[in-house]
């Protein structure tokens, strides 16, 4: 099963799960803004790709930090407590299937990844 990530007032994410609903392939939606995100998951997303992937500096909540709390994200750890406690800074959508991790819009990717259910 896919899930997707994410929050739901985001353009992004919308974006995302009018794709899937347009091509007719069945999505979960996981709103880390109501259910949060584990410590676990955030940690198996960065065995796959790295933090700096989904730790999203061009956000307003990332730009809205101060300069010393910026100055702390300097490894893994660090980055995936932050992500914890705001979940806004994580690059969306995160998309899981399987053992295939995807961030971010892309329908050519997503064509290209989802065609077997296309």
């Amino acid at each position: 099963m896919i899930t997707i990530y994410g929050i739901a007032n985001c353009d992004t994410i919308k974006k995302a799960l009018l794709w899937f609903s347009q091509n007719k392939i069945e999505v979960n939606f996981h709103d880390y803004k109501k259910l949060g995100i584990t410590e676990k998951k955030l940690a198996s997303w960065c065995s796959i790709i790295s933090w700096e992937l989904l730790l999203n500096k061009k956000s307003t909540t990332w730009r809205e930090l101060e300069a010393v709390e910026k100055e702390k994200i300097t490894s893994q750890n660090s980055a995936i407590q932050l992500m914890q406690q705001c979940t806004s800074i994580i690059k969306r959508p995160v998309i899981e299937n399987n053992k295939t991790l995807l961030v971010g819009f892309n329908e050519k990717i997503y064509q290209q990844t989802f065609k077997n259910k296309l």
